[in-house]
């Protein structure tokens, strides 16, 4: 009798710790959707900074259930690059480390600024354009330009003072991950989605 109450416990534990390595194993190429919970901004963000969520639906793969809807997940803030005033708009990459518990690895998600150009374009130009009619009223043809170079320059104070552009990923957003797990390419995971 003894011997069959370690048997027992023996299969018990095994049954247990299989059942933990299999909530740890997500396959590599498992896509997770995970809704965030707070705004992430490149203008404060840091490098390195932890972000959490959780899960949007059942992580399922052939049938079998590694994670559930509701989850907590957590993520790390792989790039942070702050917005410049008239150019380089800011940059956001984050990435998953865990899912209920259990360490992995995926591919990033990243999100840009919107481009300075067309904004920039306007603002210049726009004061340009009103310089030079200033200029033309007050002083006829020499007027204009000086008043076109005036413009110029006030709507590029303009850009400089509204110009940052800054990557924000807001609070609730729905976002997706490929589980890598550090050991599938890029390649592969593009070969398993198409």
């Amino acid at each position: 009798m003894n011997q069959a109450k370690r048997f027992l416990v023996l299969a018990l534990a095994v049954a247990t710790l299989s059942a933990l390595s299999l909530a740890a194993n997500i396959p590599n190429g498992t896509r997770v959707s995970v809704r965030t919970v707070s705004r992430m901004d490149s203008g404060t963000a840091r490098a390195g900074q932890g972000w959490d969520g959780s899960l949007a639906k059942d992580v399922v793969v052939n049938g079998t259930t590694y994670a559930h809807a509701g989850d907590p997940v957590h993520g790390v803030i792989s790039v942070a690059k702050d917005s410049g005033r008239l150019h380089a708009p800011g940059i956001l990459s984050i990435r998953v480390t865990s899912v209920a518990g259990n360490p992995v690895t995926s591919t990033a998600y990243s999100v840009k600024g919107k481009s300075h150009t067309k904004s920039n374009a306007e603002k210049i130009g726009g004061g340009a354009a009103a310089g030079a009619l200033i200029g033309a009223l007050a002083g006829g043809g020499k007027g204009a330009a000086i008043g076109a170079g005036a413009g110029a320059g006030a709507g590029t104070g303009v850009a400089m003072y509204t110009g940052k552009q800054q990557a924000v990923i807001p609070s609730e957003a729905l976002v997706a991950f490929t589980i890598t797990n550090g050991s599938a390419s890029s390649a592969s995971l593009r070969k398993r989605s198409r």
